[in-house]
């Protein structure tokens, strides 16, 4: 199946579909020089078949992790460019998840002022949430996504049996955004999360389905973050907090995600929501330092004074953005998840 994006540049095609990799020249227009981006935790054979479908490919393999993302490794790939004598006729290809997609899309944003990019992303997280959207960013003095661009793909090809390789671990960190967007925007996509067989197949692609079609109802409508596109930050004020006080190994995107839905929710809203962080593996409480987490909530970018501006979901498929005091936010953390 085929969703298209509107954005202010023009539109693309989000193509979802089983074995699309091997297709991805009949899809994609690779019949002229290609970076390939891709990070040492992806197969290899991954970009390889991209490689095999291209005129010209130059394959650019970076150290997997958070730590990829930063100027060094931005300016490698702008070494890269330079080196293969890319113009702007040729095209940048991201073969990975939510980092090399971040990564490569800045890269060819800023490169000549901007050449032709594609999106392959090959984890859920970034299926389900990063690939759509236009946002590309480096991290820079310690400060996430500070240096970036709104820069559109020219075509998104995501392929579900890339997820087979997948830890169950990754494959519920990925999850947990599509819960998110369940909770805000779609009550029967949450019913299908409690009830369905979350190993079947045709339930994942339908799942990544139901996510691609709210986020693109979100991004079309704000494009650049203006109002309307605050309700993907949900859950994201403490889940930042969380992953600015431990490492990486500790918790994962998602499950720094799952721990901020549950104090935003009602708590009739919550009781159908724990059950099912349970049963997708995701943690419900807060280990180790929590007075740490919640002094970094201090710094959220969306405080204000002592109030702070949070998404809550009063009944699932619905939302409200509240302005409530800091000490009434860390009461519901404390209360909620025991902090």
């Amino acid at each position: 199946m085929t969703l298209c994006v509107k954005t202010s540049q023009g539109t693309y095609d989000i193509r979802l579909e089983r074995g699309a990799l091997n297709r991805s020249g009949q899809y994609l227009h690779l019949r002229r020089k290609v970076l390939i981006v891709t990070d040492s935790g992806v197969p290899a054979v991954y970009a390889q078949t991209v490689a095999s479908q291209c005129a010209d490919p130059v394959v650019c393999t970076i150290p997997q992790g958070e730590q990829s993302k930063q100027i060094h490794t931005y300016t490698a790939l702008l070494e890269k460019l330079v080196e293969n004598r890319f113009s702007r006729t040729d095209c940048v290809v991201a073969v990975g998840g939510g980092v090399v997609g971040d990564l490569a899309g800045f890269a060819a944003a800023t490169y000549m002022r901007g050449i032709d990019y594609y999106n392959i992303p090959t984890t859920v997280l970034s299926q389900v949430d990063s690939s759509i959207g236009g946002k590309t960013a480096i991290d820079f003095m310690g400060l996430k996504n500070l240096v970036g661009a709104f820069y559109p793909p020219k075509a998104v090809l995501i392929d579900p049996d890339t997820l087979s390789t997948l830890p169950a671990r990754q494959v519920s960190n990925g999850l947990a955004e599509a819960v998110k967007m369940a909770l805000t925007s779609d009550s029967e996509l949450f019913t299908l999360f409690e009830t369905a067989d979350l190993s079947s197949p045709s339930v994942l692609d339908e799942i990544i389905h139901r996510a691609l079609l709210i986020k693109k109802q979100v991004v079309e409508e704000d494009e650049h973050e203006a109002g309307l596109r605050k309700i993907l930050n949900f859950g994201h004020t403490l889940a930042h907090a969380i992953e600015c006080v431990n490492d990486m190994d500790t918790y994962y995107h998602g499950e720094c995600v799952a721990l901020g839905m549950v104090p935003m929710c009602a708590p009739a809203v919550r009781e159908r929501l724990l059950p099912l962080l349970l049963r997708l593996g995701l943690p419900t409480e807060i280990a180790g330092d929590a007075e740490a987490v919640l002094d970094a909530c201090r710094h959220d970018k969306k405080m204000a004074g002592d109030t702070i501006t949070v998404v809550y979901v009063p009944q699932i498929g619905t939302y409200e953005l509240k302005n409530i005091s800091f000490m009434e936010y860390e009461k519901l953390i404390r209360e909620v998840l025991g902090a």
